[in-house]
């Protein structure tokens, strides 16, 4: 069960942590550019992170969903289904050749390849990646987000162990930097609602493969607790080296070469790592929900959609941040809100579908045990209780036959 709550746990991590976290440039525009209140903004959107990371993985595991449209069109009135639906494919879209913008620039500024190959890399591990089993998609998805958790803990070693720092003198540079926000708070909420304008396709996806409710609860939390730690350390880091780090488009990497160049030649390669990551997720998702349930289109769609991205990743990946992320936030304000009052409304039956769930395991679990019988009272409860699930009848009882099944197989 542990092994299964932190594969979840990672995999949302690698879907919300893409160019702009791991690289440091988001945080540079969103968060240090306000100074000292930049560092309480990452706090406040840590605990944000935690919260929602529960609320999306588990919405997405009570409704089952294969994609984002199944759990909104359940949770949202029609119209605003209809416009939230329309922001997050343009949104998958859009993120998604930023990230390749980012894999672009990211082997361009540690490597010296030129932008498009780095680009055209992250675009063809992307189609390739995106026809394996979902599986081992998620396996893949969490690969690298352990490491880079070690990597931002040893460069911020590094860099802050037996320092001394003006911080009123980093203050007053951080606050010379360009911000696209007005202020912190609307800098928080607006980057928070970015993350799930980001990371909500895809984390639905992820909820609706897990069967048992528990699992995607714990998963999500430990999985927006993740982020909310590297967004801090990351954040705290950065500020204290403001000076230097305020003109480049990977500022993390900078700091990775200060550690040891072969240091910054692997933190480079897991940053691209982690930046394909997202753009997988954005890109998987959108085929999804344009293609339903035809794998024929799916491919399609995909191919289409990143080569597309491809193309539109030449706009470069800084002026593509601090242009398209603000106006994606606010967007993200409309789905915030859905979510909030979804997950208040929905609590209770999520948890009785939690218990429901867990008994019919239970149940069909002494059907393939030679020790155990599985009496006729039985069989009528497990019926009476795959009526009264909030899935389809018979969608729920295959589904929790087969995780039965494997669950004993992996015995």
């Amino acid at each position: 069960m542990f092994k299964k709550i932190m594969s979840v746990a990672l995999a949302y991590v690698g879907i919300i942590v893409g160019a702009g976290l791991s690289s440091g440039q988001d945080l540079m525009q969103y968060f240090i550019s306000f100074g000292k209140w930049g560092l309480i903004g990452v706090i406040v959107l840590g605990i944000l992170n935690a919260i929602f990371g529960r609320i999306i993985v588990t919405l997405g595991s009570y409704y089952r969903s294969n994609d984002h449209s199944e759990v909104l069109s359940k949770i949202s009135h029609p119209i605003t289904n209809w416009i939230l639906d329309i922001s997050l494919v343009i949104s998958c879209f859009v993120i998604g050749f930023v990230m390749i913008a980012g894999a672009g620039s990211n082997l361009n500024q540690q490597f010296g390849l030129p932008i498009w190959i780095g680009a055209l890399i992250c675009a063809l591990l992307v189609i390739s990646v995106s026809f394996l089993d979902f599986e081992k998609i998620t396996n893949i998805i969490g690969i690298f987000t352990p490491i880079v958790i070690v990597m931002i803990v040893i460069i911020a070693g590094h860099t802050l162990l037996g320092q001394n720092f003006d911080l009123n003198q980093l203050h007053h540079s951080a606050v010379a930097m360009e911000s696209p926000m007005p202020n912190i708070w609307m800098s928080v909420i607006n980057y928070f609602a970015l993350c799930v304008m980001t990371g909500v396709s895809m984390a639905f996806v992820l909820g609706g493969s897990i069967i048992r409710i528990g699992v995607a609860e714990k998963g999500g939390t430990i999985g927006g607790s993740i982020v909310g730690f590297i967004i801090a350390l990351a954040s705290f880091v950065l500020f204290t080296r403001v000076d230097q780090l305020s003109g480049v488009d990977i500022p993390m990497l900078v700091l990775a070469n200060e550690v040891h160049p072969w240091f910054a030649f692997l933190y480079a390669i897991v940053v691209f790592g982690l930046i394909f990551n997202t753009a997988f997720s954005l890109y998987y998702a959108l085929a999804k929900r344009l293609a339903g349930e035809s794998e024929p289109r799916f491919k399609l769609y995909l191919i289409i959609s990143v080569t597309i991205g491809f193309a539109l990743s030449f706009l470069g990946f800084r002026e593509l941040v601090g242009l398209m992320y603000p106006a994606l936030g606010y967007i993200g304000l409309v789905m915030l809100l859905v979510l909030s009052s979804a997950w208040i409304r929905e609590k209770n039956n999520v948890q009785e579908e939690k218990q429901l769930r867990r008994r019919m395991i239970k149940l069909i679990s002494k059907k393939h045990k030679k020790d155990q019988i599985f009496t006729i009272a039985d069989k009528k409860e497990y019926q009476n209780l795959s009526e009264e699930s909030n899935v389809q009848t018979e969608t729920i009882k295959i589904d929790i036959h087969d995780f039965v099944q494997q669950e004993l197989s992996s015995i």
